[in-house]
């Protein structure tokens, strides 16, 4: 059975830290601003076991002039349930939580290997691509919400 519930920005780590920071340092698993209360951390459950984790930031990039903006940061899902739609399933909830809060739109640094992923899911690129050292090429790409 799946679930997905609000989580704390300390569990999010045992998803993070294999998939995003692999080989890393536990502390780069931390971002700023995981402990700020307008940030939501969430968790999807396989049969009670955490398998995939999204945060969404209060975060306004100057790119957008929406005044109502979210960054997705952190978004993981443990290698051996990749390709399950677990991925999807985090995002279009963080889609609804966000809509419900009259966000109108989501942004946020998309790995390479992730591009296609996000564009499957109406997502845009927008500029070039830039690198993030230790870590990698990355694309920003974004989405209006819709009501």
């Amino acid at each position: 059975m799946l679930t997905i519930r609000k989580i704390s920005a300390q569990e999010t780590i045992t998803v993070r830290h294999p998939v995003l920071r692999k080989g890393k340092p536990i502390e780069s698993c931390y971002f700023d601003g995981d402990n700020l209360t307008s940030t939501k951390h969430f968790g999807l459950y396989e049969n009670g076991i955490l398998q995939g984790v999204i945060s969404l930031f209060d975060h306004k990039s100057h790119l957008f002039e929406d005044k109502n903006q979210s960054q997705i940061r952190g978004m993981a899902v443990l290698e051996n349930n990749q390709g399950k739609g677990f991925g999807s399933l985090l995002v279009e909830h963080a889609e609804k939580i966000l809509k419900a809060q009259n966000v109108s739109l989501i942004w946020f640094n998309a790995r390479e290997n992730a591009v296609g992923f996000y564009q499957k899911m109406e997502y845009e690129i927008i500029g070039n691509s830039f690198d993030i050292p230790d870590v990698g090429k990355h694309y920003i790409m974004w989405k209006r919400l819709r009501s």
